[in-house]
């Protein structure tokens, strides 16, 4: 996958997750959302933007570290995720079961994107 098209996936995939949670906000059901939503969604999307462009900046680089730079990258949005959620929870007060839902709601699905993203490119290497 080039850099430019993984990118413009990235834009539309970003697109497409941030539609359910302005959906409900502008069907009243905005009580399904954590306060400051927006920043918990803009710090899990930019961790997995990152990760993706260090993933395909490495294949081009150096694809015998392609794996190696998945996993340490995974780990790093794992542990700073965390981080980020101790932080988060500690700071505001929160409904827990929505919380749950909604970090589930956006880290399960950036991690899916990000597989995505590995099979595309490990998909296109096997045709070489």
């Amino acid at each position: 996958m080039k850099t430019k098209t993984a990118i413009i996936a990235f834009l539309i995939f970003a697109i497409l997750l941030a539609a359910p949670p302005i959906a409900l906000i502008f069907t009243g059901h905005s009580n399904l959302l954590v306060p400051h939503f927006w920043l918990m969604f803009a710090f899990i999307t930019g961790l997995t933007f990152l990760v993706m462009v260090a993933i395909i900046i490495t294949k081009q680089v150096n694809p015998e570290n392609y794996a190696q730079t998945f996993l340490a990258t995974t780990v790093f949005k794992l542990l700073a995720c965390l981080a980020f959620l101790v932080v988060f929870i500690m700071k505001i007060k929160v409904d827990k079961p929505v919380f749950v839902g909604n970090f589930f709601y956006l880290y399960f699905l950036n991690t899916a994107f990000e597989v995505y993203v590995l099979l595309r490119n490990l998909r296109n290497q096997n045709l070489k």
